[in-house]
């Protein structure tokens, strides 16, 4: 993943997320009645940034868009201005529709897709349904990359336009879930089983955090979890934490509490692959 480079900015991928914006589409401008009709009926969103990447997000080369709004806060977020709705930008589904169509063919012809991402793509989700639906009426693969705690408010209908959803499990206890991103796990669990019975596609994602995520017993916890799923879950990403987002959590005078963290090493990386490995789950 380290080499990947984003086709459309040719940055590094693992500095890909750095406030691109909305550049190259259109912002709307609505007056106040007319912004907040167009949201309920899913015609507008906030939205903080969208790349055309490869090697990331699910198969292929994928148009991902970042949501803005977030009902988490993760203390190793690396794009904390994601996490409030105000800072993103108002952009139509036909602005977004547009886009997809324009790189329909770089979706065929690299099995790719559109990816929806965030912040929290489920803050928006009349929106997200309609853009979903907008891409599979165009043959076009789609995913959506979630904490799943807000999974109750992904209908049925909803995920019947969703073939693979990126499933961050950033923990395995209430507790440690708690006290890194201050909501509940138990949402995520759900979700996952929902997931499962409906037979949508899951690759989950794990960032490795020393001393909040990385020892033996909490990713034995996660990978239990990740075992209810098994009939769907097609791979797990082990992610090494870093610190780049540090300079956003600084600029927006929040409080980083991951300032003297140190990624972990390529040993404990390894060490937590195989512990999924050794459940029989495919793990990069």
């Amino acid at each position: 993943m380290g080499g990947s480079i984003d086709l459309r900015l040719a940055t590094p991928i693992e500095n890909r997320r750095t406030g691109a914006g909305i550049e190259g589409m259109a912002e709307a401008e609505l007056e106040r009645s007319e912004r907040l009709a167009a949201i309920r009926g899913g015609e507008l969103a906030s939205i903080h940034s969208w790349e055309l990447v490869t090697a990331v997000d699910g198969p292929g080369t994928r148009l991902t868009v970042f949501f803005s709004g977030c009902p988490l806060r993760c203390v190793y977020c690396h794009n904390p201005d994601t996490m409030e709705m105000r800072r993103g930008r108002d952009v139509t589904l036909k602005e977004i529709v547009r886009r997809i169509k324009r790189y329909r063919r770089v979706f065929e012809a690299s099995g790719g897709g559109i990816t929806l991402s965030g912040g929290e793509v489920l803050m928006q989700p009349a929106f997200a349904k309609n853009v979903l639906r907008a891409a599979k009426e165009m043959g076009v693969h789609t995913a959506i990359d979630t904490s799943g705690f807000l999974g109750a408010v992904a209908t049925d209908s909803f995920l019947d336009n969703v073939d693979l959803v990126l499933l961050d499990v950033k923990s395995g206890s209430e507790e440690s879930y708690k006290k890194l991103t201050g909501r509940a796990l138990q949402p995520t669990i759900d979700f996952g089983d929902r997931l499962n019975a409906k037979g949508v596609k899951i690759w989950v994602r794990f960032v490795v955090v020393p001393e909040w995520t990385d020892d033996v017993e909490n990713v034995e916890n996660i990978a239990d979890i990740v075992c209810r799923w098994r009939d769907v879950v097609e791979r797990v990403e082990v992610l090494p934490f870093h610190n780049m987002g540090q300079d956003k959590w600084d600029a927006l005078g929040m409080e980083y509490k991951l300032r003297d963290a140190q990624p972990p090493s390529k040993e404990t990386v390894e060490r937590v692959r195989e512990q999924f490995r050794a459940r029989g789950i495919e793990t990069h």
